[in-house]
């Protein structure tokens, strides 16, 4: 049987503006029913990348396919267009009821009335709306703006929705009430989506894939929990929040486990290196155990350090920790065990991880 053709596809794209080069992009797919987060700091080219998938942008070079086709002419790209919807991180809305902007799209469609009442009826009841159908879009909250605008999206039933950093500009109890309620329409309706966001943890939550950006390029491509914990390199581990990101000197290597000197301690972890090389590895910070009381013979893990706090930074629910061990570590606790272990900066403790916890970084990957 032959496979499917992905239902976006991507190759060799090149956008140049102004002379710059601003992306370069050689492969890039989107699958059916899948949701894919390209993150990135602030001038990566994430917006860039999207509207260039959106087709509101044009490429230098390359080509992209929809279900195989390739959209190439004026007319081909208006035909793809109609098969997607585009959300914004400000709600582009008109100045009329949320009913008639919601109606917008199937308007432009040609629809009958009644099939625009029902399909607007519906997307409005999808996102918790209904009772806002004839108020004004100027008299709505920032989060009615972007579920109006979400609604608007939807109600034309898209093969694929395109989302330009759509929570950036909402309060948090707004943010996360939205993100609940679009994770659960994206698996109703089965719509894919291609979502642009700084924000690593709205990927997590949303995405079957992560693409992570930087200068224009994707770094690296993957299921979320692989990116996150396997990061490809440097950059893509400091980005997806691994604060631990430590160079040492491999002096042993024996059973797929290598011990790697760092500052005159030894730290134990999966990999293949040769004795005499150097190691870059990293550990999330929430993998580090912290205890009052020498842990050994009481815990599996094998790095075990003596440390002195040197800093704690409350963040909400947790604190970070910055602990001096003969090399610096970052720890988060929950604000809860801070407390309960009575932990104060300059006290003596000790910091623990296993050696599952430590990824390396492999020269050149």
């Amino acid at each position: 049987m032959t496979a499917l053709a992905p239902l976006l596809e991507v190759k060799d794209l090149i956008m140049v503006r102004g002379g710059v080069q601003v992306l370069d992009i050689p492969s890039l797919l989107l699958q059916e029913n899948e949701v894919l987060s390209i993150i990135g700091p602030n001038g990566s080219g994430k917006s860039t990348l999207l509207l260039t998938l959106a087709s509101l942008l044009h490429p230098t070079a390359g080509e992209m396919r929809c279900r195989g086709e390739i959209i190439s002419s004026r007319r081909s790209s208006g035909v793809y267009r109609r098969r997607l919807a585009m959300v914004f991180q400000e709600p582009l809305l008109f100045d009329t009821s949320v009913f008639d902007n919601v109606a917008t799209g199937l308007k432009i469609r040609g629809l009958s009335r009644n099939e625009i009442k029902e399909r607007v009826e519906r997307s409005l009841e999808l996102f918790n709306i209904r009772h806002l159908s004839d108020r004004s879009a100027r008299k709505l909250s920032g989060g009615e703006a972007q579920r109006t605008s979400l609604a608007r999206a939807f109600a034309i039933n898209p093969e694929i929705i395109m989302l330009d950093e759509p929570f950036a500009s909402l309060d948090p109890p707004t943010r996360l009430a939205l993100i609940d309620d679009l994770e659960r329409i994206l698996k109703e309706t089965g719509t894919a989506a291609v979502m642009a966001t700084h924000d690593q943890l709205d990927a997590l939550r949303l995405s079957d894939r992560m693409a992570v950006m930087n200068g224009g390029r994707i770094i690296q491509d993957g299921p979320p929990v692989e990116v996150m914990h396997r990061p490809s390199d440097e950059f893509v581990a400091s980005f997806v929040g691994m604060e631990n990101v430590l160079n040492g000197k491999v002096v042993a290597q024996e059973g797929g486990v290598l011990t790697v000197t760092l500052a005159d301690q030894l730290i134990e972890f999966p990999g293949m290196s040769a004795p005499g090389e150097k190691a870059l590895f990293c550990i999330r910070p929430e993998h580090i155990t912290i205890t009052t009381s020498d842990p050994r013979g009481a815990t599996s893990a094998r790095n075990i350090f003596p440390a002195t706090i040197r800093k704690i930074i409350p963040m909400g629910a947790y604190h970070k920790l910055y602990l001096e061990c003969g090399f610096p570590l970052i720890a988060y606790l929950t604000s809860q065990s801070v407390g309960t272990l009575h932990l104060a900066e300059g006290a003596q403790i000790f910091a623990s991880f296993k050696a599952t916890a430590v990824h390396l970084i492999r020269s050149g990957a």
